[in-house]
């Protein structure tokens, strides 16, 4: 694990000495382009809207790649979350620049060094960042050519590279260090790049080992939970019982005199002890939490009631489709109510940061899954100028989604400042993490769907949800921020808009349908904190839409894949149904009571990677413990990168929602979050694990990257939802499915 801490924040990486360097951040945005930009998804100001990727909002070539007599070093804002992206990255820039993928250095997510590409979340990394380097790495590759032709006055058509190395007709041969000593690259991307022929692809398309599995695997220092530095002290927080409280007694000299102690932090409601040890914090942290006195709290509901909560709760309504006129009626119709419960991220390890105060620069090492979001908080939070912080990204064990990685940070970032020149570790405990991390919101959806003669027709649909999306954009976003004396207040909830959507997302369905009705009713008082987890409403909303799908076809009488072949003329869409169809063996199952065959797809926000699954079971006639036998997937996600890498994801991500879907949710009463460790929170087990899988990867050379990380998620919810009713012949729409199955 790199330490690099020689940052000297009045010297930024400009061009110098005709290397290429990453400049760009520091430069002034001309006040028309500020008026005439807008800001992306992920909360990234667009300056070139006309670009590909993140070449949107980092226009300048300079900013992805730095070429110099050191070599070739990348840059991405993207992080690993180990999902293997950086390795795919790689492998993008090394087949643009046509050099060895052990050629580059690759820097991911430093705010001093690397561009602002916000929230490494959605699918978006590839899809975005890859194809940024994509397109900034064969730019640079024809700008070196053209110095190159220019030097040695041959046309550039008569020159090829190889291993970093430009060739003449006549054998001249130029190193890309030497041949961009004349190149100008600090300038805007073009809105079209060299063409390469997918078939000449050496590294796109292949399985390279990634880059981050060995110290996973040799037991090194691969997560900032691993990280030691010299003179380190170790912090540990103490929070309150439950959001909302007051702190109204501690004895600070009594905790400061524990063995080890160096500092007891009270800020407000704020609370945090620093030792020499890890062993002396955690016990000077269990003392001072004996001895502290809180008073008030929020309420938090008894979780019988959670769903009618919601409906309850003040809202505000977002029309998310409202297209074609209803009939009049309807040959077969579904109504149903879908419900999931409050998730948690469950992260492995629990959120762990370490800060460095000296010199005037406040530097975070952090698993955040956004470095520059999380700079403009802390900064805000410290009343610090941003240039003044600096974040580097830096693996943490486990996260997809907002778990407490920034809220960790903004613990170290707090303490660090208390205790100039000395490194400070701050890891929270497993129950802090539990109690306190943003949860995925608990949701609602109701469906009423028609079928006239074999046709979709009305579809009205409603679901009703807390936000999905808390990240960071103010110091108020931040938990510590809020305990402290004079607390920072979070900036107003805000939901994604269509076609990426919130709690919406996917609610609309990809199939072709005589009218919809879709809304969602935004809530913003909610009992829990809630905020982003991986596929956000798509999870339940994909449930619920294909459980009418098949309902509907079998209450018509039509089998359930040939009605949505029926309804898609998307060919792609077509040919991941077709696949699973004929590779699964539909319809045929098996004759032991209990069986169960289902089937779903999706497009992952109806704009990315496509996937259609099928899922065999056998539900146990008198327990209602459901084995998953056989699971077979085809995904469509453009040009595939790394193979391995996509079918990592996809594996992954049918474990992961077979989790959520059959066991997972929070346990919660009046009396607080009773979900505090592994024994309140179920999760799936290595001997429930699917007995087979079985990834059919249809790649589409030359097709623009798509994402992959998150198209699993819903897709195999519902066919193990539509594999439990075909199993019981029962429709069960409350998640998680087991609570329902389990015998009263």
């Amino acid at each position: 694990m790199s330490n690099d801490l020689d940052f000297n924040p009045g010297r930024r990486a400009f061009l110098r000495g005709g290397a290429l360097l990453m400049a760009f951040t520091l430069l002034p945005v001309a006040r028309q382009a500020l008026a005439d930009s807008e800001v992306d998804t992920l909360g990234t100001l667009v300056l070139a809207p006309d670009l590909p990727g993140s070449l949107r909002t980092n226009p300048y070539l300079d900013a992805w790649i730095r070429i110099d007599a050191q070599g070739i070093t990348v840059y991405t804002g993207k992080v690993e979350l180990g999902t293997g992206v950086k390795t795919a990255l790689l492998q993008i820039a090394a087949e643009r620049l046509q050099v060895p993928a052990t050629a580059i250095n690759l820097l991911s997510a430093d705010t001093a060094l690397t561009p602002n590409e916000g929230y490494t979340a959605g699918s978006h990394s590839i899809f975005d960042s890859g194809t940024a380097l994509f397109n900034a790495a064969a730019q640079v590759r024809e700008m070196l050519i053209d110095g190159a032709a220019r030097s040695w006055q041959v046309a550039p058509a008569l020159l090829s590279t190889r291993d970093g190395v430009i060739e003449g007709p006549a054998g001249q041969r130029m190193s890309y260090a030497d041949a961009v000593q004349s190149v100008d690259v600090h300038q805007y991307a073009k809105a079209r790049s060299p063409v390469m022929a997918a078939n000449d692809f050496k590294l796109i398309g292949h399985s390279l080992p990634r880059l981050d599995i060995p110290a996973k695997v040799s037991g090194g220092a691969a997560f900032v939970q691993d990280m030691r530095l010299p003179g380190m002290l170790h912090a540990r927080v103490i929070r309150p019982p439950r959001p909302g409280c007051t702190l109204e007694a501690f004895d600070g000299a009594t905790i400061e005199a524990l063995a080890g102690v160096v500092k007891v932090i009270r800020d407000g409601n704020y609370l945090a002890v620093v030792a020499r040890d890890e062993w002396q914090a955690i016990k000077a942290m269990r003392s001072a939490s004996d001895s502290a006195k809180w008073s008030g709290g929020a309420a938090i509901p008894e979780a019988a009631d959670i769903h009618a909560l919601l409906k309850r709760l003040p809202s505000r309504t977002y029309p998310i489709s409202n297209n074609g006129n209803p009939g009049n009626g309807a040959d077969t119709r579904f109504r149903g109510r879908a419900t999931k419960q409050y998730l948690m991220h469950g992260s492995i390890g629990p959120s762990c940061a370490v800060a460095w105060f000296q010199d005037g620069v406040l530097t975070v090492w952090t698993h955040t899954q956004g470095v520059y979001p999380l700079r403009a908080g802390i900064a805000e939070m410290l009343h610090l100028p941003p240039e003044r912080v600096r974040c580097i990204h830096t693996e943490g064990s486990g996260c997809y989604g907002h778990n407490g990685a920034d809220d960790a940070a903004a613990d170290a970032a707090l303490i660090a400042m208390r205790l100039p020149g000395t490194p400070i570790r701050l890891q929270w405990m497993r129950e802090q993490e539990n109690l306190w991390e943003p949860y995925s919101s608990a949701m609602v959806s109701e469906v009423d769907a028609g079928l006239t003669q074999g046709r979709l027709q009305d579809w009205t649909y409603e679901l009703w949800t807390t936000p999905h999306n808390e990240r960071i954009v103010n110091a108020g976003r931040l938990l510590p921020a809020r305990l402290l004396a004079r607390p920072f207040a979070s900036a107003p909830s805000v939901p994604i808009a269509q076609p990426e959507g919130d709690g919406d997302r996917n609610a609309v369905p990809l199939y072709d349908l005589a009218s919809t009705r879709i809304n969602m009713n935004f809530v913003t008082q909610m009992p829990f904190r809630t905020s982003a987890m991986r596929s956000l409403g798509a999870h339940i909303n994909i449930f619920a839409i294909e459980a009418s799908i098949d309902e509907l076809a079998i209450r018509a009488g039509i089998d359930p894949v040939a009605l949505r072949l029926q309804h898609l003329r998307d060919p792609r869409a077509r040919a991941v149904i077709e696949r699973v169809r004929d590779a699964s063996g539909w319809p045929q199952k098996s004759s032991e009571p209990g069986a169960g065959l289902g089937f779903a797809f999706a497009r992952y926000k109806n704009i990315m990677g496509y996937c259609a699954i099928a899922v065999r079971l056998q539900v146990h006639p008198q327990t209602g413990e459901i084995r998953i036998d056989h699971v077979v997937t085809a995904v469509d996600v453009g040009q595939i990168v790394s193979p391995d890498g996509l079918r990592n994801q996809v594996e992954g991500g049918i474990v992961q929602s077979a989790s959520w879907t059959l066991f997972e949710k929070v346990a919660y009463d009046a009396g607080g979050i009773r979900s505090y460790d592994w024994s309140g929170y179920p999760i799936l087990r290595f001997t429930q694990l699917p007995g087979k899988v079985d990834v059919h990867l249809l790649d589409q050379p030359g097709q623009p990257f798509l994402g992959a990380a998150e198209i699993v998620q819903g897709p195999m919810a519902a066919a193990l939802g539509n594999a439990v009713a075909n199993a019981t012949g029962q429709r069960w729409m409350n998640l998680p499915l087991t609570r329902s199955l389990q015998p009263a």
